[in-house]
């Protein structure tokens, strides 16, 4: 019989047990199945968003999302749809009704216990997949998972999980979902339309410089390159400030080094004035990529 047997919501940044349905099997097969979901649940950060590990007749599934995982153990024929239909119902629930600072402040395991209640609601809902399937739209998910399909963790990532081998799960590192950013604040988002706003007059002024070009032989190239290199600098550091990359903060002063760069090319066509606005524009949106960072890490000031 296929069915949903255990789940557990964790902090991904420590892998802290918040909350987790009630257990009352005996089976060994299980057991040791739970405690790989218990390996993984300190390592998410290292892995996909989206996972499933196959362990003889179960399976474990899981995601994450701003710093918050959610594991269930199910057979080993239940639906994967189902499955990770029912993780997206236990995030959207975990996520209405505990803020992201209770959450970041919790200390004791299981500090969300009262959570449990709605998981086993849930889980008796989709172990009757018949009553179940009249109430939710499989369809999303379904195109989702055909679309971005859950990695299958392997050998030898339940060996590194298991604390075997050390080195096996670096190369998820630049791609784990947990890298989701702190939420924006009014100064990123004045920062990013500054931004914004540069790199649309620098690419103004280029196509003005390229029609210069054109109807006069002797106007300098160069001008127009320093100007889209300009544009390109501002633009990707808005990029940089809205998604997670590796490297983030020294992408981000390379791009504000490329700013001054332009801006001291072009001293001959701008005043003062609009030099200093642009690299303090430039400056302004760098201390803000290097303010927001991912959920449940402190900023950082090394580049």
């Amino acid at each position: 019989m296929s069915m949903v047997l255990f789940a557990s919501v964790v902090r991904v940044e420590d892998g802290l047990p918040l909350s987790a349905s009630t257990d009352y099997e005996q089976d060994k097969e299980l057991q040791e199945t739970k405690r790989h979901l218990k390996g993984l649940s300190k390592k998410l950060s290292q892995f996909p968003d989206r996972c499933t590990l196959k362990t003889g007749p179960y399976n474990v599934n899981f995601t994450s999302s701003l710093g918050v995982g959610y594991l269930m153990v199910c057979t080993a024929n239940y639906p994967s749809v189902l499955a990770f239909c029912f993780l997206d119902e236990l995030q959207k629930e975990f996520i209405v009704t505990y803020d992201t600072k209770r959450i970041r402040s919790a200390v004791r395991p299981y500090s969300f216990i009262e959570f449990d209640t709605f998981i086993q609601k849930t889980k008796q809902r989709y172990n009757s997949p018949r009553s179940l399937s009249t109430k939710i739209n499989l369809s999303d998910m379904q195109t989702e998972i055909k679309l971005r399909p859950p990695y299958q963790l392997s050998p030898e990532d339940l060996q590194a999980i298991n604390g075997f081998s050390v080195h096996t799960t670096s190369k998820y590192k630049g791609i784990a979902p947990t890298q989701m950013l702190e939420p924006v604040t009014l100064p990123g988002i004045v920062s990013c339309v500054l931004s914004v706003l540069c790199g649309g007059l620098n690419l103004l002024r280029g196509v003005h410089a390229i029609e210069s070009i054109l109807q006069n032989d002797d106007e300098d190239f160069n001008y127009v390159i320093a100007f889209f290199l300009g544009t390109a600098a501002c633009l990707y550091q808005c990029y940089l400030f809205a998604y997670f990359s590796v490297w983030r903060n020294s992408k981000s002063f390379l791009a504000f080094a490329l700013i001054c760069l332009s801006n001291m090319y072009l001293y001959e066509l701008r005043n003062m004035w609009q030099i200093l606005f642009h690299v303090a524009v430039g400056a302004f949106m760098t201390l803000q990529i290097r303010l927001r960072q991912p959920l449940g890490k402190a900023p950082d000031y090394n580049v």
